[in-house]
């Protein structure tokens, strides 16, 4: 990186001499105009190191860490009483503040507490402005998706806020970089794979987190010029065409259901190796395509999920298209939801949340134009029916001496304050819970521990133009040893008054995610490795990596980071994606027994429990469910 010429970048904006297309103030998200009037910082349109940002952890790891209480002291009483407090503003949180209002009336008086300086949770927001232009990226959530079709409730849900699924085709432009004769690509980098090598993959097969796909299909011809192409030694050359075009049943003498358990309890890495009879330099290839989904690679996701993803290697096998036992959640055949990307992501359901719950902070009226809306953070917490309380990290929920409430305490501002309430959910991170409310029962705090979180970085990078992905065909890459593992340019969607770039001279934000796992070890420890790396990795090195990985697939089309790119969020979430159980690291999730977060989610009086954690699984309808299922186990005590 030493020859590359770089930029001042202040917060994640690129800084020029004699103008600038996104001033220094952007990394604020504020104009001259708001600076005059003293106005705070716009949450979704500050740039730099985002997601779980500074000051929203620091409180909370000195809790679990066992030093808080010693210097806090008693927490000041706000004299505030509520029917719920709600600990947690992310769609769970929000979802259970609506679901109360609704069922105990419009003069239900609710708080919800957050951490972070913005709402929404992994549905988080990022703003750029770009020579008068708003251009919108999704810092978490991707879209209204799921391995299954969506509950009644959910639905209900998405359809009471007024997003009309069925909307999604008229306002994607499915064909705008294909048109372009542009589309997905593997780039291959030197340190992995012994050169730097951007290549078109023939076809897209699958989708992933950008809309395109890595290759791994099963017909042969396509691949050839491909694989003669690839930075790849001879053996996995013969082995991957093979794999990928085999007919061959890598387990005989077995039925159906033999196969598949004895898939589920095998590596999909060590069915490559020990079952297909691939060499093992094929492994790095496929290593990482499992990451967007299971925050792991090929040495911890098991060979029957990768069956059900699609991953080559079962064509012959002529597995029946149904679940086996311990199957992942999102492998397993059958019916999906409807897909929906706003270009926020799931951002935009937290927003119509925020919006009927204090409709005072939002303004309009419709789904479509709460895309362009300007939410006023500065109302969130006035006084009304329902309330919003950012930057406040709960540190205690516990009942008060007759039971008849629960004291909820929060730092703000550096005070430790407390306010009670009628009813409390805990929507929050599992693994939080058992510091917040000690007074729970031991195997009930051992259930919620177990719910570790998986860690992911979703970077959105602002580019002035897009010419050099055009120049080389490329909308999306999959990048299976890089620093990032996907690279791509957003869907480009229509909502209400918002456009896509969709000429390649215009600016565009293209978004990249980096799964920090650790092959070689068991899933948790993996993820709580990832965890240590992104709390210590700064922002200049997830600049330089940016900088670095976007030269190397791209400069031969033309890009230039000391030109081309204007502004950075790097949205680190080091507690991301809810833990989904595998079959080759949870026994009870194969062979039966309870499950963990049944028995983490289970009421304690007046405190009932959500978060997509409650169902161990990592999609917006799971945080709408448990929202569901917590209010109503309240309700017959309010």
């Amino acid at each position: 990186m030493s020859q590359l010429a770089r930029r001042d970048f202040l917060n994640g904006v690129a800084l020029t001499l004699g103008g600038t297309l996104l001033s220094p103030l952007a990394s604020l998200g504020l104009s001259l105009d708001d600076v005059k009037r003293g106005a705070a910082p716009y949450p979704p349109a500050l740039t730099g190191l985002r997601g779980s940002h500074d000051g929203s952890f620091e409180v909370a790891h000195a809790l679990q860490g066992g030093t808080f209480w010693a210097m806090a002291g008693e927490p000041i009483d706000t004299g505030e009483s509520y029917d719920l407090v709600v600990v947690g503003a992310g769609i769970s949180g929000l979802a259970a503040a609506w679901y109360f209002r609704k069922a105990a009336g419009p003069s239900a008086r609710i708080l919800i507490l957050d951490n972070h300086d913005d709402f929404g949770g992994h549905a988080r927001r990022n703003e750029f402005r770009v020579g008068g232009r708003t251009l919108i990226g999704y810092g978490g959530t991707f879209a209204i998706d799921s391995p299954a079709p969506y509950s009644a409730v959910a639905r209900a849900l998405v359809a009471e806020l007024g997003v009309v699924v069925s909307r999604w085709q008229s306002m994607f432009e499915r064909g705008l970089y294909a048109r372009l004769g542009m589309g997905a690509a593997v780039f291959f980098d030197r340190e992995t794979f012994g050169a730097d090598r951007l290549l078109r993959v023939p076809a897209e097969r699958g989708a992933g987190q950008t809309g395109g796909a890595a290759p791994g299909g099963r017909e042969a011809d396509p691949w050839a010029a491909f694989l003669a192409h690839a930075p790849l030694s001879e053996a996995a050359r013969r082995d991957i065409g093979r794999v990928v075009t085999s007919s061959s049943d890598y387990l005989p003498g077995l039925d159906d259901g033999a196969k598949k358990a004895r898939l589920a309890r095998v590596s999909y890495a060590d069915f490559l190796v020990k079952s297909a009879g691939c060499h093992p330099d094929v492994l790095p290839f496929f290593q990482a395509r499992p990451h967007s989904l299971y925050g792991l690679g090929i040495d911890a996701v098991s060979a029957l999920d990768a069956w059900g993803l699609g991953l080559p290697g079962f064509a012959g096998m002529k597995l029946r298209p149904t679940a086996g036992p311990g199957m992942g959640l999102d492998a397993r055949p059958g019916p999906r939801s409807p897909f929906f990307h706003f270009p926020d992501g799931n951002a935009t359901i937290a927003r119509l949340l925020v919006r009927g719950l204090i409709p005072r902070a939002v303004a309009g009226s419709r789904a479509e134009d709460v895309a362009m809306a300007r939410v006023d953070y500065a109302r969130l917490d006035e006084p009304g029916p329902a309330r919003l309380r950012l930057n406040s990290t709960v540190v205690r929920a516990r009942h008060t001496s007759d039971r008849g409430e629960v004291e909820v305490s929060y730092v703000r501002s550096g005070r430790l304050e407390r306010v009670r309430a009628r009813s409390c959910v805990l929507a929050c991170w599992h693994g939080m819970i058992p510091y917040l409310c000690p007074e729970l029962p031991a195997t009930q705090r051992e259930a919620l521990a177990y719910a570790t979180k998986v860690p992911i970085v979703y970077t959105n990078v602002v580019l002035k133009s897009w010419t050099s992905f055009q120049a080389l065909r490329v909308s999306q890459a999959h990048c299976p040893g890089s620093f990032f593992t996907t690279v791509g340019l957003d869907l480009p969607v229509r909502v209400g008054s918002y456009w896509p770039s969709r000429r390649p001279a215009e600016p565009i934000v293209v978004h990249m995610s980096r799964t920090p796992c650790k092959p070689g070890r068991p899933a948790r420890e993996q993820h709580r490795a990832g965890r240590v790396e992104l709390a210590t990795t700064t922002f200049d090195a997830f600049e330089l990596a940016v900088r670095g990985q976007l030269t190397r697939m791209l400069g031969a089309g033309g890009f230039d980071a000391a030109r081309d790119v204007l502004a950075l969020t790097v949205n680190r979430w080091p507690h991301g994606y809810a833990y989904q159980y595998n079959s080759l690291w949870d026994p009870f999730w194969i062979d039966g027994g309870p499950l963990p977060c049944v028995a983490a989610r289970k009421p304690f009086g007046r405190i009932a429990i959500a978060n997509a954690d409650a169902a161990a699984y990592a999609y917006t309808d799971a945080a709408i469910d448990q929202a569901h299922r917590a209010v109503g186990e309240l309700l017959p005590r309010t």
